[in-house]
């Protein structure tokens, strides 16, 4: 293992306090219990998002953390779920009476974490309302869930909703997004390697030189093969399929389409992905509107990429051009 760390123990503080001193003007890290939250909050009459999981996964969440998307990110262990306690004084902390939306991904501890925390804060009368989105169409049950894992369009979805209680749209309106969001985003993604956790010290699954994981999980679970690599256009091919029909899309429509490295992936491979992602979609129809290509959804130092689409309209591309300033995506300021 060759690893850019000191303690494996300290990984995750010694990032935190890292992304601090970097993005100190964007965000601040409460420590004990850990939480990023909006350097200068918005609390009063804003709808608050909060979001969370395992660190390992950078830019998310932390990296969106800031003007027009998460109001607070709490991070866990690598690839392990923040605690309950974590949420519930993130949740106090970026509250400002108008409701607070948990966007969480559909892990089982995540979930289950994240509701104890709402329990909390409701008896403490804070309006928490959950969203778990769900968007891997590549195995329905994992080791970590039950139903699809939430997966890369997360990061739509807390950009849109974010820009949205942002302008100061009210909860229940700022939910409905989210829903639409949740059944309008769907993902995959595929393996070339493995990664290594920091504790663990070894990949967390074996592969062959001449071999991908696809449908591969953002923490290394079983995809829907094992298969002999092939050239970048067919892997494309064989992930929109899935991908694009699972959502209900016709002629004309518009998409947000992300594609998304793991970590190890060269920007010089993401773009020739992209390339075919966009020609493919053209030829059934579907036009690529708005995109992100880079690495926003990360499995450590895993090789592979996934390809996130999103059906747009009128309202949610005016949500996803509004501004944003966080660490990891930022424009229109």
């Amino acid at each position: 293992m060759k690893k850019l760390i000191n303690d494996p123990n300290n990984a995750v503080l010694e990032a935190l306090q890292g992304m601090e001193k970097a993005h100190g003007d964007i965000l601040k890290v409460n420590y004990d219990p850990d939480f990023i939250a909006r350097k200068t909050l918005k609390n009063k009459g804003k709808v608050a998002i909060i979001s969370g999981g395992g660190s390992g996964h950078e830019p998310m969440h932390g990296g969106y953390v800031g003007l027009g998307m998460l109001d607070a990110a709490c991070p866990g262990a690598v690839f392990t779920s923040p605690t309950p306690d974590q949420m519930e004084a993130a949740t106090k902390a970026v509250n400002g009476g108008a409701g607070v939306i948990h966007l969480v991904k559909n892990y089982t501890g995540d979930i289950m974490n994240f509701q104890m925390a709402a329990d909390i804060c409701a008896d403490e009368g804070i309006e928490v309302k959950p969203i778990v989105i769900d968007d891997d169409v590549s195995v329905k049950d994992s080791l970590y869930t039950a139903g699809r894992r939430g997966v890369g369009a997360t990061v739509l979805t807390e950009k849109i909703i974010g820009a949205a209680a942002e302008r100061g749209d009210k909860l229940d309106d700022v939910v409905k997004l989210a829903q639409y969001c949740k059944d309008n985003g769907r993902s995959m993604g595929m393996a070339l390697t493995s990664c290594i956790l920091p504790s663990v010290g070894k990949p967390i699954f074996e592969i062959g030189d001449d071999e991908i994981e696809m449908g591969v999980g953002i923490h290394g679970e079983p995809g829907r093969e094992r298969m002999k690599i092939k050239p970048a256009n067919e892997l494309v091919e064989i992930m929109l399929e899935p991908v694009l029909s699972d959502i209900s899309l016709e002629n004309g429509d518009e998409i947000i389409l992300m594609l998304n490295g793991m970590g190890g992936t060269p920007l010089l491979e993401l773009y020739i992905l992209f390339n075919h992602a966009v020609d493919t979609a053209k030829k059934l129809g579907i036009k690529t509107v708005r995109c992100l290509v880079g690495n926003y959804i990360t499995s450590l130092e895993m090789q592979g990429f996934s390809i996130t689409i999103m059906k747009a309209n009128s309202e949610i591309l005016k949500l996803w051009d509004a501004p944003v300033h966080t660490a990891g995506l930022r424009w229109g300021i």
